[in-house]
């Protein structure tokens, strides 16, 4: 039987309450929203006001169509009012008290047929439906924030859930115009199950000092193209709201890689849970607003040990390796002007790595970035040579030759012999122990780690890796030529996978363990983090993208550096490496790629 749902009561109007209100009335559906605060009711009237004025101002909806949306949506303070709903969306803060208490007075209210929805993303529905007269009726409906623009909405089941109640919410949110995916019953479901992991390891990471929160935020969005870094995202879900998501998911998993890091609680309990509140990780000019404004953690343009012009001169870059990424690099430097020296194993292979770079820069003077004319002084600038006898004067030498260390360490011997004093030593290494490479040699202090992502020349950001060892006038020298090639430099330890990778493979790593365990579909995790998280990829389509083995020798290395069962590998990821399935480069890793 068909459950219809054109009156639909929403319970809490806070933000998401506020913008599910919106979506229901703009799509023609008669909305009563409760709140027990009035104050609530009448920002909720106003933000709708506002939101569909915006609307009209851009051509999306109409002046009558705004009236008439308005006209269905009627604030209430009791929840009586939700008599006659055939669905009930309840929005009230996370906690099973609280949403225990509406949905057992609820079934005194609404008819034994109305649907009942919880908004929960980290709470148990099952907990939740076993304390209502009618279980079958109850499911979770999770909206992403803002519910307007965001087009996921999943819809979780519990082994109590009416197929019935699943069938009509699926279609209600298709007819939203959202991208309903139906998950199972575990805290955190798919997206923020993916999400809150990576977050409390973010946190962490902060909290140990490793890296600033500005460049933990940067090298993120740079490193991975995501719409906000983790602590500044953190900042807008709610510090609070984080930590009594993570406690739910460690309930759960007893994962530690779940158990909410300290600073989450300390922040919690200080009031400072972020936006809402006007300062969390970072301060803001105003509760509830979003333009951050400096403090006292707030870097100077020259923090100590890279103040401007305090590095070494720099005017000639040897690269060694002839791969994509060693052309990258040297494409990069070319352009902004340094001579460059690329080496490989032999001269055939450096012709060959600066044939590349020379069809990239053609490419570039074809969609306009580039003229010809800088196209040909770069070109000019690039001298290929069989060995790295061809360093014996540059100023900087920056080797992208396999992850390797045996092999890196060889080559940094090399560039101890062959290299005069003083120059800079560099690895681009993504994982491998910077300080390893540096004792290759006679002269540790003047190696460091500039880990460049692929492709070089588009990708902003470069990880600084600074060891134990490094010279402060090196370390300046790094940034000061990240600045030079108009890239990001990011400040981070030497220790395995720096920002970037220590944050991104766990995630990845739990996204196998989901489909592994049967818990979600790979095209439903792919689509729920693009669609919830805004990521430019899902995770198994980046899997494919990286390559299966190289994901794979990445976790390992976490996994031993860290000591942590949950950075293990999973199994799945090691099988399809096992069976030669690596993902776009073999035609198939978890997917299936048509070869060229």
């Amino acid at each position: 039987m068909d459950i219809p749902l054109s009156t639909i009561a929403v319970v809490g109007l806070g933000t998401m309450g506020t913008g599910i209100a919106e979506i229901l009335a703009v799509a023609g559906r008669e909305v009563i929203g409760i709140d027990i605060s009035d104050a609530a009711s009448r920002q909720a009237v106003a933000a709708l006001e506002a939101s569909t004025a915006r609307s009209v101002e851009r051509g999306r909806l109409t002046e009558e169509e705004r009236r008439t949306a308005l006209a269905r949506f009627r604030t209430f303070r009791d929840l009586r009012a939700a008599a006659d709903a055939e669905l009930v969306i309840e929005v009230v803060p996370e906690s099973y008290e609280a949403k225990q208490r509406v949905l057992r007075a609820l079934d005194g209210i609404v008819s034994p047929t109305a649907v009942l929805a919880t908004g929960t993303n980290a709470l148990s529905v099952t907990r939740l439906a076993a304390d209502s007269a009618h279980p079958e009726r109850v499911l979770g409906l999770h909206f992403f924030n803002p519910a307007p623009a965001m087009k996921l909405v999943e819809v979780v089941s519990s082994v109590l859930t009416s197929p019935q109640a699943v069938a009509a919410v699926t279609a209600l949110a298709r007819e939203l115009g959202k991208e309903p995916v139906a998950v199972g019953d575990r805290p955190g479901f798919v997206a923020d199950g993916l999400l809150f992991g990576y977050l409390n390891q973010a946190a962490a990471m902060y909290e140990a000092k490793y890296a600033s929160r500005e460049d933990i935020d940067a090298a993120m969005r740079l490193g991975c193209g995501l719409p906000m870094g983790p602590l500044a995202l953190l900042d807008l879900i709610g510090v609070d709201t984080a930590r009594t998501v993570l406690d739910a998911m460690h309930a759960a998993s007893h994962d530690r890689l779940h158990a909410p890091a300290p600073v989450l609680g300390q922040l919690s309990d200080a009031g400072l849970t972020g936006r809402k509140a006007g300062r969390g990780f970072y301060t803001y000019e105003a509760p509830g607003g979003g333009t951050v404004v400096p403090d006292a953690l707030t870097p100077t343009n020259t923090p100590e040990g890279a103040a401007a012009g305090s590095g070494r001169a720099v005017r000639s870059v040897g690269v060694a390796g002839s791969g994509t990424m060693a052309s990258g690099i040297a494409e990069v430097f070319a352009k902004a002007g340094y001579d460059v020296v690329l080496a490989a194993r032999n001269p055939e292979k450096a012709v060959a790595a600066v044939g590349r770079i020379a069809t990239s820069l053609a490419r570039s003077v074809d969609k306009g970035r580039l003229t010809a004319e800088a196209r040909d002084a770069a070109l000019a600038r690039i001298a290929p040579a069989g060995s790295l006898d061809a360093f014996a004067e540059v100023d900087l030498a920056v080797e992208a030759v396999t992850e390797d260390l045996e092999v890196k360490r060889q080559l940094f011997a090399t560039l101890d012999k062959v290299c005069r004093p003083g120059t800079v030593l560099a690895t681009t290494t993504s994982s491998l122990p910077v300080v390893a490479c540096a004792r290759a040699t006679s002269r540790p202090q003047d190696v460091i780690g500039m880990h460049f992502f692929n492709p070089a020349p588009a990708m902003k950001l470069v990880e600084v890796v600074r060891t134990v060892l490094t010279a402060d006038d090196v370390h300046a020298t790094a940034r000061e030529v990240i600045h030079a090639v108009r890239k990001h430099p990011v400040d981070c330890g030497d220790r395995a996978g720096f920002i970037v990778n220590a944050l991104l493979f766990p995630y990845l790593n739990n996204a196998v363990k989901m489909v592994q365990e049967h818990y979600a579909t790979l095209d439903d995790i792919d689509a729920a983090m693009k669609l919830g998280g805004g990521y430019p990829m899902g995770p198994f389509e980046l899997l494919d993208v990286v390559g299966l083995d190289v994901s794979l020798a990445i976790e390992r290395v976490l996994h031993r550096e860290f000591h942590d069962p949950g950075l293990a590998p999973a199994p799945l990821l090691e099988h399809l490496v096992a069976a030669g399935c690596l993902g776009r480069k073999t035609g198939r890793g978890f997917r299936e790629y048509a070869r060229r």
